[in-house]
């Protein structure tokens, strides 16, 4: 756990994820289970907050910006039978409860939007501090079913997609903003 003296108790701590030093995947078994397609977005923002009331988290990402290396299969993901771009160009996921468990590990519980549809999601995340700036490793398994998404051609693609956010965030005050301005405008 991150030891906080009894200043920063008093007031709230953001720390901003650093887009240079964070990445954002997923991986997704096709071809009836043979080959694991695995790709990235490429643009993102979010932060983690503690106060005095507890932590929250929120991570944004631009789903126009998913990459798999394959221009094809990311006009696929982009369209209307995967994340559906054109009407919601963005996904997020905010906790409704994270909780330090005291070993290094954040339970998170929360909602992901996708394409229209929220559902909650619980996972564990690792957290450390690394040279004055938090690391969380987080990897949730998703059911795209469950966010209204094909399973493509023949079913060729299983419904479980694993996601994964190593990120590292600062509290340095240059990079820091108001949480709510990533609900109102994010930065791409």
């Amino acid at each position: 756990m991150i030891a906080m003296d009894t200043k920063q108790r008093a007031a709230s701590t953001l720390w901003r994820v650093d887009p240079d030093l964070t990445v954002v995947d997923f991986a997704v078994k096709t071809f009836w289970g043979l080959i694991t397609v695995r790709g990235r977005f490429d643009r993102f923002d979010g932060w983690y907050e503690v106060g005095p009331d507890g932590a929250s988290i929120e991570l944004t990402i631009d789903a126009r910006s998913v990459n798999t290396g394959n221009r094809t299969r990311d006009r696929h993901l982009r369209s209307a039978d995967f994340f559906n771009v054109a009407e919601y160009p963005l996904v997020r996921f905010t906790s409704t409860r994270v909780r330090h468990t005291g070993d290094g590990t954040l339970r998170v519980e929360g909602n992901l939007e996708a394409a229209g549809t929220a559902i909650p999601l619980q996972f564990d995340a690792s957290m450390e501090q690394v040279e004055g700036e938090l690391e969380i490793d987080a990897a949730p398994a998703v059911d795209l079913r469950d966010l209204g998404m094909s399973r493509g051609h023949l079913a060729m693609i299983r419904p479980t997609a694993k996601l994964h956010a190593r990120a590292r965030l600062s509290n340095n005050d240059q990079k820091r903003r108001s949480p709510s301005a990533l609900r109102v405008r994010p930065p791409w």
